[in-house]
């Protein structure tokens, strides 16, 4: 049988039997089922299914994801003959004719009001994306007596507090059981999951003396919730003693306060369960078993291009009934937005649409409508415009249903649709503006120093609002790139037990490190490898108390993968826990650099903390018809800033600069010295002698006196005039123990050696607890270029940390370091870790090209396109362009091209001509022509890249 005729064969057995109610709910076949079902790749099977439909012997449902069924199949069902000229639909109630489920076959035929009046027609996407789940939660809760126990599975952000509150309304409105007045309880038993007895005593209640502290008896939110509905949001951290009393709970409906011997208690509650995990490994078996419903929340990614504008919308809303003024958004806004929410799904949505919102509000502050344009959007929001880069599809169906501009006026209620909103901050943002404004202006402040000051209050109040949850996620939606979600996951726990037994916070590569760790451990124990474990007891008794938290911590990490831990494993975790725990800064000398011009010192300071990274820096720049006692001023207002105890060093060009430093002394009492004829590498060696070799003041100023750079030469390597054999140059791996992690960092770094040419560079494992011991004899021996890993071992050489190397421009920075250093002008080739990660994503995306021929024609194009652009761009970037073009490439061979829809104006269309010409390399090497409307979009992409988006240096 061909395989044309098994696909068909097997939609049409598979259709046997159902009816026209159940082809409503479940929609079809998608071509994933068929594939895994069949055991026939799923590229294969959509090719075949093309030709049926084609055939006209199957119908096609449009969505995410597509869902297919058999034409006649329908048509008997339905009775009559469908349009022979219409083979795809919208949705399945386009093919029925409207027909929906009969309320009279189910549980609800008594209940009409129920679907007169239903709660869930408030939720977007009811009626498409979340339709089955709609569904289920009605059966849940109709459930004859008192409905079913339901799961609700979804990442973060997605509404699953919202969907328990919904399904909450309708059971009141449907459910036999459920009264008038009866209760939503919501509990988050993260709140007291590292407190098993405790958290069980706030869900069932306890009596006097069950523990101590317990001086009453007290009911918990089973007798509160009785008659209602119970919500339990993350109940993955319920501990298995905890489950064990619910599931007894929901069999019998009988339970015992903490502390009573007896379940002689009586409660009707329907609990309703959140979480984000799998329930097969997070929670016990026989608990999952005793709840019947489970009903998963896709994700923002996974909802179709209607819904994601309608939530949009209905977002925007909300924030123009709060200013209660109109909101006008460009397009390009919109998709950014949209992008954008690539984690945190729905909440971070809303936290990024406040935060614009804010923003619009303060610079429309005279004005009736707030206006919103993409060129005003924060560097960080623009990136989701290029997310579409690679999402054909997805972008031409929001092209279609976006006009140039949206305009939401401040009309209806438009309110949450739930209270309880943990992205809803407990302020009224306009309200602060408005107050603040109202009082500056009486203060007669101009409105230039308004917008400062008010911008400043949106960073303070909304950016560290929602920081807890963007930075966090962002951070491990990288993480995840690196590690497998459940080593994440649990690492994540980790950190929480962490801070909470030793009072303080971790710093921000712990997740990675202890990730990487925990990954290189279980391979060695499933490859059956014995680590060398070095002599290192003495932890024990220098920090007692991280050894035994580190030894509970290898007790869980037996218990969740049924592994032996041996007891050195513990210790190294404690040397792991000491170095990843934040400190306070140790005091080091501060640099201030003032020079002549509109940017001078920023521009040198700018490139200065893109290549070392965020130091004790500071920067003035001095028209040259501003006052020097302004200028003056400026510097002594600056000194007493950044003075950290160690003094300043002023940096400065020429001119009366030079002689500001002994004023600034006299009238501030802060040591200061200066050093004149400053230069970006001066700047450079400066911030490496104060912050990683933490010289001293007057220490830093003589060695720097007679500084005049880092040449443009090669480095000769004969012998110094001193006669003393030149020292083999190394790079130095610090990890926590010297296997699995390190092997990982020695093989990226080397890559990254030989992409600039310097293979005789040795890269050296270093265990985070032998650094002490052995810095002193690698110094001696090595001439050490820098350091990369968990922690700085303070080797008088820069420090890389391990976040910077795997996530940001970290290739860059070790580049720029290792060349300085060696006094190396040539430019290094195309960066390792973008053509690596170029191709690794190009893998999934695409079908018929091969990513390993093609990277590199894309990678010359894309040189050629910044030559064109006259500025290079971050990795990022060219990630983002690579992928971009790869898949133009691809719809080239299918034919499928993108149809550019915006204005062509002249300078787009001249342009084009250059980019034309540069794209000649892939007729020339690939026998393939990109289109002019592909080239006006990667025009788009490049216009909007910001000047965050593109590197500094030229």
């Amino acid at each position: 049988m061909k395989r044309i005729d098994r696909i068909y064969a097997y939609l049409v057995e598979q259709s046997q039997g159902k009816t026209l109610d159940e082809w409503i709910r479940i929609e079809g076949f998608t071509a994933s089922d068929i594939a895994k079902d069949l055991g026939i790749l799923r590229n294969n099977v959509s090719a075949e299914l093309n030709k049926l439909l084609r055939q006209k012997r199957i119908i096609k449902i449009k969505g995410r994801p597509v869902h297919y069924l058999v034409k006649q199949i329908m048509e008997d069902l339905l009775g009559t003959k469908l349009p022979e000229d219409q083979y795809e639909y919208e949705n399945i109630l386009e093919v029925t004719g409207g027909q929906s489920p009969d309320p009279g076959n189910g549980p609800s035929a008594n209940h009409d009001t129920a679907w007169e009046t239903n709660p869930f027609d408030d939720l977007i996407g009811s009626k498409t994306s979340l339709k089955v789940q709609v569904e289920q939660a009605k059966a849940a809760v109709l459930y004859p007596p008192h409905g079913l126990h339901t799961l609700i599975v979804g990442q973060t952000g997605v509404g699953k507090t919202l969907f328990a509150n919904l399904m909450f309304n309708y059971a009141k409105l449907a459910a036999p059981f459920m009264d008038e007045d009866a209760q939503f309880i919501v509990f988050n038993c993260a709140d007291y999951a590292n407190n098993p007895q405790l958290l069980i005593s706030h869900i069932f209640g306890h009596i006097k003396g069950a523990f101590t502290g317990a001086d009453s008896e007290k009911d918990g939110l089973v007798s509160k919730a009785d008659g209602g509905m119970l919500f339990l949001d993350e109940i993955h951290r319920l501990p298995p003693e905890g489950q064990e009393m619910l599931f007894y709970f929901m069999d019998t409906g009988t339970y015992a306060k903490l502390g009573e011997t007896e379940r002689n208690r009586n409660a009707n509650v329907l609990i309703v369960g959140a979480t984000t995990e799998d329930p097969e490994s997070s929670l016990l078996k026989t608990f999952v078993r005793r709840i019947p419903i489970l009903i998963r929340i896709p994700s923002f990614e996974e909802r179709p291009a209607i819904d994601k504008i309608e939530i949009l919308k209905f977002l925007l809303a909300i924030e123009a009934n709060r200013v209660q003024k109109p909101i006008k958004i460009d397009a390009e806004s919109m998709k950014a937005l949209i992008g954008n929410t690539s984690y945190g799904n729905v909440g971070q949505l809303k936290s990024n649409i406040q935060l614009v919102c804010a923003n619009g509000f303060l610079h429309c502050l005279h004005d009736d409508v707030i206006t919103i344009h993409f060129k005003d959007l924060p560097s960080e929001l623009k990136n989701g415009f290029f997310y579409f880069s690679r999402k054909r599809q997805e972008i031409q169906e929001l092209s279609d249903l976006i006009d140039s501009y949206l305009t939401v006026y401040p009309e209806g209620e438009n309110k949450a649709l739930f209270e309880e909103d943990p992205y809803e901050p407990d302020f009224n943002l306009y309200n602060i503006i408005e107050d603040k404004v109202s009082f500056m202006m009486e203060q007669d402040v101009s409105d230039e120093d308004i917008n400062r000051f008010l911008k400043l209050d949106i960073d303070i109040h909304l950016n560290k609002f929602y920081n807890k949850f963007s930075s966090y996620a962002l951070n491990r939606e990288k993480i995840l790139k690196i590690v497998s979600e459940d080593i994440l996951n649990f690492s994540e726990e980790v950190q929480d037990i962490v801070e909470k037994r030793l009072k303080c916070k971790v710093n921000e590569r712990f997740l990675l490190a202890f990730s990487l760790h925990l990954t290189s451990f279980l391979k060695r124990v499933k490859n059956q490898q014995v680590a060398n474990y070095t002599n290192i007891e003495n932890v024990i008794n220098d920090r007692p108390q991280e050894y035994q938290l580190s030894l509970d911590i290898c007790k869980m990490i037996g218990e969740k993968y049924r592994v032996h831990v041996p007891v050195k494993e513990a210790m190294y975790l404690t040397i792991l826990l000491t170095s990843l725990i934040d400190e306070q800064k140790a005091e080091q000398v501060a640099i201030l650099v003032a020079a002549h011009g509109f940017s001078t010192a920023s521009s040198m300071v700018s490139v200065v903390k893109s290549l070392l990274g965020e130091s004790n820096v500071d920067c003035i720049d001095m028209p040259l018809d501003m006052d020097p006692k302004y200028v003056l001023e400026e510097m002594k207002r600056r000194v007493k800033e950044i003075d950290m105890g160690k003094g300043v060093l002023l940096l400065v060009d020429m001119g009366s600069l030079t002689g500001f430093g002994d004023v600034i002394t006299q009238e501030t009492g802060i040591k200061t010295r200066t050093i004149d004829m400053v230069t970006t590498a001066l700047v450079i060696e400066a911030i490496r002698k104060a912050t990683i070799m933490e010289m001293d003041l007057d220490d830093i100023y003589e060695s720097l006196k007679e500084f005049r750079g880092y040449g443009s030469y090669q480095m000769e390597s004969k012998p110094r005039e001193t006669g003393k054999p030149v020292k083999p140059q190394a790079i130095l791996s610090v990890c926590s123990t010297g296997e699995g992690t390190a092997e990982k960092l020695k093989q990226l770094i080397t890559r990254l050696l030989k992409n600039i040419g310097k293979t005789n560079i040795a890269v050296i494992p270093l265990p985070i607890n032998e650094v002490e011991e052995k810095k002193e004899m690698l110094m001696q021996k090595y001439d050490i270029l820098l350091a990369v890993g968990i922690a700085d071992p303070k080797v008088q050489a820069p420090f890389v940390p391990l976040e910077s190397l795997f996530m940001g421009d970290g290739e860059t920075q070790v580049t720029h370091l290792i060349q300085n250093h060696q006094l190396l002008k040539q430019p290094p080739r195309s960066p390792a870790m973008v053509r690596e990660m170029t191709e690794e994503s190009l893998n999934e995306f695409l079908t018929f090209l091969n990513p390993k021929k093609v990277i590199t024609a894309i990678t010359a194009f894309v040189t050629a396109l910044e030559k064109i652009a006259e500025r290079p761009f971050n990795n990022a970037s060219k990630i983002n362009m690579n992928i971009h073009i790869g898949c133009a490439l691809e719809r080239m061979v299918t034919q499928s091209g993108l149809i550019y829809k915006n204005d062509i104006t002249p300078e787009k269309t001249a342009k084009i001509k250059k980019y034309k010409k540069a794209a000649q390399i892939f007729e020339d090497q690939l026998k393939l022509k990109l289109s002019d409307d592909e080239l006006y979009y990667i025009a788009d992409m490049i216009d909007h890249l910001s000047a965050e988006q593109t590197a500094a240096v030229r």
